[in-house]
């Protein structure tokens, strides 16, 4: 994350939003706020935060997946 707690904060990004992602949140705001919430001004900054969202997620699958797998091998090496 690229973005202080206070900066969240002023920019009033919901607790829900506060994640990997959110130092993109801004931005998206603002241009949504300029542009009237017209959803073919901010369509760059949109696709930005919804990839980065996408990868956050791919990550953390990879690394589920990892835990899982040495999770296995541990029982197995166990016998049980």
């Amino acid at each position: 994350m690229h973005i202080s707690q206070l900066e969240l904060q002023q920019e009033r990004i919901p607790l829900a939003f506060r994640d990997y992602c959110s130092h993109l949140l801004p931005e998206l705001n603002k241009c949504r706020r300029d542009n009237w919430y017209l959803p073919w001004h901010c369509e760059m900054e949109r696709v930005t935060w919804t990839k980065c969202q996408y990868d956050d997620y791919q990550r953390r699958m990879r690394v589920l997946e990892k835990r899982k797998r040495l999770q296995e091998q541990a029982l197995a090496e166990q016998g049980i």
